[in-house]
């Protein structure tokens, strides 16, 4: 049986499939409803959002060649706004309350625009609604996609809280992180990054390597700490678990949706290939661990052995030994119980592997027509975040546009440009030709350089895509026209 014919068969019938990817409505617009739906967490009932379509299922998929017209309904009992995370609609459809205005309980409305590229996307509240898994996968195919002998399956990431996020933000605000928790060797309110001359650190003034070693400021890693963390809404206690084929090629398409939380993708015995980051291809990466932070996504092909078997595909917390996934399994295959805590901490994410990215088709080249620096900013004492100078950055459309981001605070910060595809160019000023995104981490005490042509006109959104930083200020916006 052909792979692509098992993944018909797969999609509808094996292990929860709750993110299988569906058929495309032929109606000309497809039906998005926004709405409350309830899971089992822990063994405790919770009440969460959703983005489903008709048929149940979260999220939507599109052919090569459709438009995005989609009709979102708010079912909710109070105001929302739904963000198409990567892809370039008009200003207006970007799903932004400066640009559209906040969605009403009750309204619906109408988006149209096309799909210019295609590739792993997602859809999210731009709000703390956020936090409450108001998100789910939007996937737009290409033609190679329908023709490939493979199985496709997405895992959507999640960090999970019982407490409301306005009360999580409430306690990072008034200096109780969680609980006071010291993160390796520093207490949040021993040291103001704040206080520090943004102004007078060029490019060259500060050795990334030492002048700021971990022996003079250790870094925050996480700033909450959650009750759960799920993979297609499951948490390992009860794991999605999708029948593939021996020797067959699986396409794992992975976003990492969590408000607040860094993963490092773990694929165990199966080496994959890296084909794709943020939905752009890129020249094929092998390896067996996968840096993901919030935002993010990365496509991975893995091949199953003839001989069948199970294969966790774990998401391991970053600096914590927290972890979440699911389990790939040939048919008749033992599945064994995988504990939701193991037993190293995941790796801190870091620059390395976005080092090793080439896009598989670069922007072409082009002298930049302006370029800006931009200090990010920020201490977990305060909980206030910024990003010195963004206020500047203007642009017309079609001008190439270069942006150095310098981290000057000691957590990291994924940074995400709205209606845009940037190609990273360097590292602490080391040049490089590297992959397309819409999201790249920038480490504490680090330098990333993006590029990218100007789009259409609007004031596009760009921030951190950690939703308390992005609420505590490290937003701005990139304005065309």
């Amino acid at each position: 049986m052909k792979r692509r014919g098992f993944l018909a068969g797969a999609v509808a019938l094996a292990g929860g499939a709750a993110f299988g990817l569906p058929a495309p409505a032929r109606a000309a617009a497809r039906a998005l409803t926004i709405s409350t739906r309830t899971l089992e967490v822990n063994g405790r009932a919770a009440t969460v959002f959703g983005l489903t379509a008709p048929d149940g299922r979260p999220g939507l998929t599109f052919s090569p060649g459709e438009r995005f017209r989609v009709d979102l309904a708010n079912r909710l009992k109070e105001e929302t706004i739904v963000h198409w995370h990567g892809l370039t609609p008009p200003i207006d459809q970007d799903g932004v309350a400066h640009a559209g205005g906040m969605l009403k309980p009750g309204e619906t409305r109408a988006y149209d625009f096309p799909l210019d590229r295609p590739g792993t996307y997602w859809m999210h509240a731009h709000s703390l609604q956020e936090q409450n898994l108001l998100a789910a996968p939007l996937i737009v195919h290409s033609k190679e996609d329908l023709t490939a002998d493979r199985q496709e399956v997405v895992m959507l990431l999640h960090d999970f809280s019982f407490t409301p996020a306005e009360e999580l933000l409430g306690r990072l605000t008034s200096g109780q992180g969680h609980g006071g928790m010291k993160h390796g060797a520093m207490d949040h309110g021993t040291m103001d990054h704040s206080s520090m001359n943004h102004d007078a650190m060029g490019h060259g003034s500060m050795d990334h390597a030492s002048g700021m070693s971990a022996s003079m400021m250790a870094m925050d890693l996480n700033d909450i700490e959650y009750d759960a963390y799920l993979a297609n809404d499951r948490t390992l206690d009860d794991p999605e678990i999708v029948t593939v084929e021996r020797a067959g090629r699986v396409l794992l398409r992975i976003i990492n949706g969590a408000a607040s939380t860094g993963f490092t993708i773990d694929t165990g015995a199966l080496t994959a290939q890296a084909v794709a980051v943020d939905g752009q291809p890129i020249t094929p990466v092998e390896a067996t661990l996968f840096p993901l932070t919030m935002g993010q996504r990365v496509d991975l092909l893995l091949d199953i052995p003839k001989d069948g078997s199970s294969f966790p595909i774990l998401a391991r917390r970053e600096g914590t030994a927290h972890r979440t996934g699911l389990v790939l399994a040939t048919k008749g295959a033992a599945t064994r119980k995988i504990a939701p805590l193991g037993e190293t901490a995941g790796p801190v994410l870091d620059l390395a592997f976005e080092a090793k990215l080439q896009a598989a088709a670069p922007l072409p080249v082009k002298a930049a027509a302006k370029r800006f620096m931009v200090h990010l900013t920020g201490d977990m004492a305060s909980y206030r975040w910024g990003m010195a100078g963004a206020e500047d950055i203007t642009a017309a459309p079609g001008e190439r546009i270069e942006i150095s981001m310098m981290n000057m605070s000691m957590m990291a910060h994924p940074m995400h440009l709205h209606g845009h595809h940037f190609q990273v160019t360097a590292i602490d000023g080391a040049p490089l030709s590297g992959a397309l995104r819409d999201t790249v981490l920038v480490p504490p005490m680090k330098t990333v350089t993006i590029a990218f042509d100007a789009g259409t006109q609007g004031d596009w959104a760009f921030h951190c895509h950690h939703l308390y930083h992005m609420v505590q200020g490290m937003m701005a916006h990139v304005k065309v026209g």
